[in-house]
């Protein structure tokens, strides 16, 4: 794959390279911000909530299920807690196969655009093969 990029990397100019640094990967903060814009932040948004609430509640239950003194009160408080610690668990992979989608998206968007500037750039008379 290096040696794709390398390729591609010579067959732009400065002022294609430049565009392309601008429109490079973010951060993972910026990355995990970005998941409550758009289309579906209101989902992300509740998911969130509801994974934050659920790990509150869940490490709750569990000082109460070591707090407890009757075994069978230190069994409900600690199914309660494994149950919600599995919920948090499970809001945090929907966020983060969102972040992946997200990641994808722009990887696509990239790859548009080197296509769309390597386009622009071929001589007018001359078609692209497709193989």
């Amino acid at each position: 794959m290096n040696k794709l990029d390398e390729m591609i990397g010579r067959a732009l100019t400065d002022e294609d390279r430049e565009l392309l640094s601008r429109h490079g990967e973010p951060g993972y903060v910026a990355q995990a911000l970005g998941i409550f814009r758009g289309p579906m932040a209101w989902a992300l948004w509740v998911a969130y909530v509801a994974g934050a609430l659920a790990f509150i509640v869940g490490a709750y239950a569990l000082w109460q299920m070591v707090a407890a003194t009757d075994p069978l009160a230190a069994v409900k408080w600690g199914v309660g807690a494994v149950l919600l610690f599995q919920l948090a668990t499970l809001t945090k992979s929907f966020m983060g196969s969102h972040m992946q989608a997200n990641r994808l998206l722009r990887e696509l968007k990239r790859l548009e655009l080197q296509v769309s500037l390597l386009r622009s750039e071929a001589p007018a008379g001359s078609s692209v093969s497709r193989e």
